[in-house]
């Protein structure tokens, strides 16, 4: 293929991925936002594979359906429930491609560059492994975080801050070195240098942030893939790859930055590890004299039915117990009846973005009923019966109201407001914060305990009758 012909299929694959964009802002339209950045990475691989010589294509088609393969086992096997660190171990993979892709465009197509172009590519590959090495441990972190396999408290070392500062100021001084030298293993020595450190500092900013901040960093690890794989595309001179890491990089930035927002957090403190910080403590939601009520499956029901308004704040736990097929049945038993039933759902609920929308949708309940917090908080004094199922920081009234709380001042459903509240949950445990929630002891609440799953059938069964 000519290298204009190349050039148009990169520039048509572009605006493809620009589309893919604008079709998953919308519930609507993101299942064809999906399907154009098929076509856009099938139009990209084409392209790229008819760009190559004879024997570099045997490679790259080895490579295309080594990866395939691995892609669609790993997608059939994964719950929904793991999508959040799913997306976090592929992103350490595009920040290990750009650590490879660095040391291979340094030893070799450098070689032939001379003067300002020369520096510039120095420039290009160093950033490039440096972004790429912080991106690749990063995610393994918070991968493991997510998962459960590294502890979510934050890790607050003394001296953290210098420390990063301190990495952050020797990988310039080794820059300066790298750039400076003439001599090849003194180069690559450099750039060895400088992964280690970066490696170390993509550990050390994400074990230093907790595990309630997780989707923030999950988002910015995005961010820092797209930078990555863009300073590559320089540095190879590929405008695809600089196109799509820049489309990358920015929305994932800007998705940080709002996500930052909803949850009352500081930008840069969080994509800095947590910089500026100051510690605080929460008191104990319930004494040993609050006692929080339990009630029954019957009685739950015997609240829906004569209630007029229901909103759902579905959270982590429903995604768990897989129980949002029951809950699209409870919704059109209850629409049925002439109930208004909604759905409150946080920006962060199931530890990824948009993570509930999804459930909700495979579920096949109506997108009209399905709001985001801003939508519907206002609604809950005036409605009947809220029920959470399985959430439990996003429902938290300490955020409001104990200004010592870790989450004070974060956004969250004001479900207390309603007239009553059955939150369904196994037990009395914390969430993914840590925090206690003074949500269980309030007078309006009820808890429901058990298998949301399970207590969801019993209300299905309970209203059918």
């Amino acid at each position: 293929m000519s290298t204009g012909l190349v050039s148009v299929a990169y520039v048509v694959a572009s605006v493809l991925f620009i589309l893919s964009l604008g079709g998953l802002s919308h519930q609507e339209s993101a299942r064809r936002g999906n399907l154009y950045g098929v076509a856009g990475i099938l139009i990209a691989l084409v392209a790229t594979m008819a760009s190559v010589s004879d024997s570099g294509l045997v490679a790259i088609v080895i490579a295309v359906l080594v990866g395939a393969s691995i892609g669609i086992v790993i997608a059939n096997k994964e719950e929904m429930t793991q999508m959040p660190q799913l997306v976090a171990l592929l992103h350490s993979f595009v920040g290990l491609a750009a650590v490879l892709v660095g040391f291979t465009g340094y030893i070799e197509p450098l070689s032939h560059t001379t003067g300002a172009e020369h520096t510039i590519k120095l420039v290009e590959v160093f950033v490039g492994i440096f972004i790429g090495a912080i991106t690749f441990t990063g995610s393994l972190v918070a991968c493991g975080k997510l998962d459960g396999r590294i502890d979510s408290k934050a890790l607050t070392l003394p001296g953290r801050h210098l420390m990063n500062l301190a990495a952050i100021a020797v990988s310039v001084l080794l820059g300066a070195w790298f750039l400076g030298t003439e001599s090849m293993a003194l180069g690559i020595l450099a750039l060895v240098l400088m992964t280690v450190i970066a490696a170390v500092l993509g550990v050390h900013l994400i074990m230093a942030i907790g595990g309630a901040d997780m989707p923030v960093v999950v988002s910015m690890l995005n961010s820092y893939s797209g930078w990555a794989a863009a300073s590559i595309g320089f540095m190879l001179g590929n405008d695809l790859l600089i196109v799509t890491g820049a489309l990358v990089g920015s929305s994932g930035a800007i998705l940080s930055y709002i996500m930052c927002k909803a949850m009352n957090r500081s930008f840069i403190s969080v994509i800095l590890g947590g910089f500026g910080q100051t510690s605080s403590s929460s008191a104990a939601a319930g004494s040993d004299d609050q006692i929080a009520v339990e009630t029954s499956a019957d009685e739950v029901c015997e609240e829906l039915r004569n209630a007029d308004s229901v909103i759902i704040v579905p959270g982590y736990g429903m995604a768990v117990a897989q129980a949002q097929s029951g809950v699209s049945d409870m919704t059109k038993l209850l629409r049925e009846r002439g109930v208004n039933v909604r759905f409150g759902i946080h920006p962060v609920a199931g530890r990824l973005p948009g993570h509930m929308n999804v459930l909700l949708a495979e579920a096949h309940v109506p997108y009209d009923i399905v709001l985001e917090m801003d939508e519907i908080n206002a609604d809950f004094p005036t409605t009947d019966v809220v029920l959470v199922i399985g959430a439990n920081d996003t429902v938290n009234p300490a955020a409001a109201e104990d200004p010592g709380s870790p989450i004070a001042g974060m956004p969250v459903l004001e479900v207390w407001k309603a007239r009553q509240v059955v939150i369904l949950k196994r037990g009395m445990a914390t969430g993914y914060s840590g925090v206690e929630n003074p949500l269980f002891f309030k007078d309006n609440a009820r808890m429901l305990f058990g298998d949301a799953k399970d207590s969801i059938d019993k209300l299905v069964s309970g209203l059918r009758d």
